[in-house]
């Protein structure tokens, strides 16, 4: 299977961040399996504790192993695979401390992101995140778990585009890759219906040109999240 063709399993179809609109772009191979490897993590593809082999990949990508082996050192050198002896390389496993450092992480740098955002964005900017939000809901109403950490993370992403910070953007970037992984477990223990979601709430300040209401949905929904993911441990 190719870096192109679409997977199935695991609560949806597995698709690569890039697949079709890297080889469109002409992205080196090297980049287009590093994208396609990094949604894997990001969206919970890869599990917890699950092992990757630089064999494995180069089968399952359908990619050589020079472009795998430099796709598993930056996602190593990101935090998101560590190397565990033996040649072993896997998705980390969150300890009770990684989810209060993220969790502190986080309440720094994103509800900062959704104020900025907040003083900046233009009504068609707010629309687009509405109608993210709507194939979010409907992720949801289908249960589709895939569907769900795909576009919950589109929403955050083009939320945090919009503050016009891209220092602290990249770094947010980061902390989702630590905890992406673990918000399938979650997904898998309470279901896509009682996950936190508090983008309407963001949505409706961002319309009022509240920044301090913003931040505050913002908050709301990483305490919930990272609460859910501390009791899924």
């Amino acid at each position: 299977m190719n870096l192109q063709a679409a997977r199935q399993g695991g609560g949806g179809a597995r698709q690569g961040a890039t697949g079709d609109a890297g080889a469109a772009a002409g992205l080196p191979a090297h980049e287009v399996v590093y994208r396609d490897l990094r949604a894997r993590v990001l969206h919970g593809v890869l599990a917890p504790g699950q092992a990757v082999t630089i064999q494995g990949l180069t089968q399952d990508l359908g990619a050589g192993m020079t472009p795998v082996r430099e796709a598993l050192r930056r996602l190593m050198a990101e935090g998101a695979l560590e190397f565990r002896g033996n040649r072993r390389i896997s998705v980390p496993v969150l300890t009770a401390s990684d989810v209060e450092q993220l969790r502190h992480a986080r309440l720094a740098l994103e509800p900062d992101l959704a104020r900025r955002a907040c003083l900046t964005a233009r009504p068609q900017d707010i629309a687009a995140l509405q109608a993210i939000d709507a194939k979010l809901d409907e992720a949801i109403r289908r249960g589709n778990v895939h569907g769900y950490l795909v576009e919950n993370h589109h929403f955050h992403a083009h939320l945090n585009a919009l503050a016009g910070a891209p220092i602290l953007w990249g770094l947010v970037e980061g902390l989702w890759l630590r905890f992406g992984p673990s918000l399938r477990v979650v997904c898998g223990q309470f279901g896509t219906r009682n996950l936190p979601d508090m983008h309407k709430d963001l949505i409706d300040a961002m319309k009022m040109g509240n920044a301090e209401a913003a931040a505050m949905a913002m908050a709301g929904d990483v305490e919930q999240g990272m609460e859910m993911i501390a009791q899924a441990l």
